[in-house]
């Protein structure tokens, strides 16, 4: 592999990472005529999955980070936090030794220790913990803080090969993907580009300006060249609500409502298409019928929308043909975001806007890359008999709840890689309470001291995505994505294969399968074994487009479903989903409560006397989850941490813009401050962004207001969901 070879020589030529290379430098000063272009893909939790363009210095640095301007779909544009990659990577907090914890969890006290010391302490807690309470006391847990395959997914193969406990990985895409596949029965849908080529693009459930920049660039492609109209419907006035010709703004939790009284005008106003779905649909006849009495009357006295703008955006739809549904996962964060999901879905069904170029709905296209994983995560080697615990639900596992323990023993011990769970999962009372416990070992691999961190026994660093070799998948798009190490790390900071290999070695399982590969051999064995191009491939062209043809992509051939059908009905007891709880787990929430076809089901936490208002956690456009909130630039433009109130109630409740309030509900109470504005309708409450708890005023976040109870029908959770009551503080303020 020769041209692998060459293009690491761009990492750096081995120059000495000293500590005064690890303080950010400003982006402005980089570049120039001896500055290279190394070309990666963007690591981060969100569906676009950019492809970059870095600047290497002549000394091994990056400087400024572009999007791909011949990558088609990223078409030049990223967010400015990953455009600020440089001042992360070289933020002077950065972790870079191995650390052990000596005062008590939390308190901030830590030694140096050398790697060896650090690895084989946690190896002989793992020993520890299956000697006294089986395999399954330890529980490896990982997420979404890097999306590349072979960095994220490692530590499924340990934990295979180990038998620890298994990871329900619900928090994120499991409403959403389930309500989809409902429908479809598969994730995918119409070329991402078409809402560059389309007549009307419906962006339902996503602040796409925040979170997902390049639907923006496409949806408003079709705008400028086509005079096409954009449509958001979200809970709050949005950046990307901003940008909208239309705007629809719903209570919290009942886009399902929106969804039927568009198609209940639909087939009133003869916009119906009955043609296509007398081929294509499973129920149409029965569909019609139940929609007779969701009216646009009955839809506005549920989403607060006046019958109007209900009326106006139905005939919208209903006239114009190429009309593109970007459905995203905002939306589906509700305790009945599955029913909304599919119920978006539906429009496009009953109005044909499949047939046409630039028309369908889409989520995500995840199940049209088909890579082999197999190998990476150890599959071979998974027993169906270890339990599954819901990563939703690591308070109540870690304080004792006999659910979410599955009726077995305490879990003792923990790796903890690419996510933050003291500060972004629910109940963050219970996850801190089970972290506080002495009989609980904790061992976090990351790359700054974030608030699971602080709660560790022991932290070793971590590389970031330039310092390592991996590869993506884009579900917002249609590309693989090569990400090759760009420069070098510092040499005391490890990647999260180097962890998974050498505790694989401790703990005697090293000569299993799919161990003993580099980072670079696995993304080769990956290409291999899916019918990939190769890596030389890769590395001449960057990335390899996965879209189907048209016909497939558009359902002209049919839907997944056995028969062929788009389901009016959905199967919400037995219709396979992408990541559907095994068997042992079962079905999950009120899915007992669950229709038969769309409608508005409020198994949500209605607003009431006692919490009147309705609590949204929703992304900041500085942060990704917890990510970048260490960062100075991200911190400053963020501000701090406020929850934002409609005049009407902050007149009500004698709160002034900038007072502090108390937030609460049966979960726990916390404080921060006010923002009054009219971006938020009467009742409902918007806290953007995930600060780390130190952040707060009383040093809790926002999810100690947010619930692990899961999604039905097949998990997930609702943090968008959570009903709260609001009052002014009557201490000083801070």
């Amino acid at each position: 592999m020769l041209r692998w070879a060459c293009f690491c020589l761009l990492a750096g030529h081995g120059i000495k990472y000293t500590h005064a290379m690890n303080i950010a430098t400003p982006i402005q000063a980089l570049g120039g005529a001896k500055a290279r272009i190394g070309h990666t893909a963007c690591p981060h939790d969100c569906p676009s999955t950019c492809a970059l363009d870095v600047e290497i210095t002549e000394d091994g640095r990056i400087g400024r980070v572009r999007g791909a301007g011949d990558h088609s779909y990223t078409a030049g544009v990223i967010c400015a936090k990953v455009a600020r990659y440089a001042e992360r990577l070289y933020h002077p907090d950065r972790l870079m030794k191995p650390l052990r914890r000596t005062g008590a969890k939390g308190e901030g006290r830590w030694q140096e220790v050398s790697w060896d010391e650090a690895l084989d302490e946690i190896a002989n807690e793992f020993v520890k913990a299956e000697a006294k309470d089986g395999s399954e006391a330890v529980w490896p847990y990982f997420y979404a803080g890097t999306m590349g395959w072979v960095q994220r997914d490692s530590i499924d193969r340990l934990r295979h090969a180990k038998r620890y406990s298994g990871f329900f990985s619900s928090i994120c895409t499991n409403p959403a993907w389930t309500g989809f596949t409902m429908a479809t029965g598969v994730l995918r849908g119409p070329d991402p580009h078409e809402m560059g080529r389309t007549n009307c693009v419906v962006i339902w459930g996503t602040n796409a300006v925040s979170t997902q920049v390049n639907v923006m660039t496409h949806a408003i492609r079709s705008r400028k060249e086509r005079g096409a109209k954009i449509v958001v419907v979200d809970i709050y006035d949005n950046p990307t609500m901003k940008q909208a010709d239309m705007r629809l703004i719903v209570k919290p939790g009942t886009d399902a409502a929106l969804a039927c009284a568009v198609m209940h005008i639909a087939f009133r106003d003869g916009h119906a298409d009955r043609a296509y779905m007398a081929r294509y649909a499973d129920d149409p006849a029965g569909l019609e019928a139940h929609l007779q009495t969701k009216t646009p009357q009955w839809a506005a006295s549920i989403t607060g929308l006046s019958v109007d703008e209900i009326e106006a955006f139905a005939a919208l739809v209903g006239t114009t043909k190429k009309t593109y549904f970007r459905l995203g996962y905002g939306f589906t964060r509700q305790r009945n975001g599955a029913i909304a999901m599919h119920a978006a879905a539906c429009i496009a069904t009953v109005l044909g806007s499949w047939q046409y170029e630039g028309g369908g709905a889409f989520h995500s296209n995840s199940d049209i890359f088909q890579m082999n994983s197999a190998e990476l995560t150890g599959r071979a080697m998974k027993d169906d008999g270890v339990r599954m615990i819901d990563q939703s639900q690591i308070g109540r596992a870690l304080t004792g709840d006999a659910v979410a323990l599955r009726r077995r023993g305490p879990v003792t011990a923990m790796l903890i890689q690419n996510t933050n769970p003291v500060n972004i999962a629910p109940e963050q009372r219970l996850v801190k309470r089970g972290f506080a416990r002495n009989d609980l070992f904790v061992a976090v691999h990351e790359q700054f001291m974030t608030d699971t961190a602080e709660m560790a026994d022991i932290v070793i660093p971590a590389t970031m995505f330039v310092e390592h070799d991996d590869i993506y998948r884009a579900g917002g798009q249609n590309h693989i994505l090569l990400g090759p190490k760009l420069v070098e790390p510092p040499p005391t900071v490890r990647t999260n294969l180097f962890v998974i290999e050498e505790l694989a070695k401790r703990l005697g399982v090293a000569d299993r399968p799919g161990f003993g590969f580099t980072a670079r051999e696995m993304v080769e064995r990956i290409l291999g074994s899916s019918g990939l191009p190769d890596l030389d491939y890769f590395l001449e062209n960057k990335w390899f487009s996965r879209q189907p043809e048209f016909d497939d992509a558009h359902f002209i051939n049919g839907f997944a479903h056995p028969d062929g059908k788009f389901h009016f009905r959905p199967d919400w007891a037995t219709q396979p989903a992408p990541n559907r709880p095994p068997r042992s787990v079962g079905l999950l929430g009120p899915h007992d409560e669950l229709p038969n076809f769309p409608d508005q089901v409020d198994v949500i936490e209605v607003a009431d006397a006692e919490h009147p208002f309705r609590l949204a956690t929703s992304p900041s456009r500085s942060f990704l989850n917890s990510s970048f909130s260490e960062t100075k630039t991200s911190r400053l433009k963020e501000g701090r941490p406020e929850v934002m109130i409609n005049p009407e109630d902050a007149l009500k409740n004698d709160v002034g813009d900038g007072d502090l309030v108390r937030l609460g509900n049966k979960r726990g109470d916390i404080r921060l401050h006010a923002r009054v504005t009219t971006e938020v309708k009467p009742g409902v409450l918007i806290a953007e962004g995930l600060w780390p708890n130190k952040a707060h005023v009383d040093g809790e976040g926002i999810n100690v207001l947010t619930g692990a109870d899961p999604v039905a029908p097949y998990g997930g959770a609702a943090v968008h969901d959570n009903k709260v009551w609001l009052r002014r503080d009557v201490h000083d303020e801070i």
